[in-house]
């Protein structure tokens, strides 16, 4: 069973920074693409970033591009998304995604970021 966990959300003023990490466990194959979601307080959600394991190759949303990055640990099965230059948009519910089906990430604004299976979610929290 595929599974994933968040964590390290929390409050942060404008400007500060904050790491998420997803934890993964159960996957069948180590050729997958990993996805980072937010979702809004009025449900709106957002595709952020994208990695594919083979190759670590990424892919940003235009609203992150620049202030977020993602990373991988393959040793410790776990994703990171560190973000930098908070701002008040930038709060919600983060998910991270996996996807086996999916196993390169959109090289532009169209195209499909990995939504397989998918994290229980950590709030984020960015105070004006």
């Amino acid at each position: 069973e595929v599974r994933l966990v968040e964590s390290g959300g929390g409050v942060v003023q404008t400007g500060g920074s904050l790491r998420l990490s997803c934890v993964g466990s159960g996957f069948p194959s180590d050729e997958y693409t990993i996805g980072w979601f937010r979702e809004d307080a009025e449900g709106v959600r957002e595709a952020l970033s994208c990695l594919s394991s083979p190759d670590r190759r990424t892919t940003y949303g235009s609203s992150v591009k620049g202030r977020f990055t993602v990373s991988l640990d393959g040793a410790k099965n776990t994703v990171y998304l560190q973000m930098n230059n908070l701002r008040p948009e930038d709060s919600g519910v983060y998910y991270c995604t996996a996807d086996f089906d999916i196993r390169i990430c959109p090289q532009g604004p169209l195209g499909n970021y990995p939504d397989e299976y998918w994290g229980q979610g950590t709030q984020v929290t960015v105070s004006s």
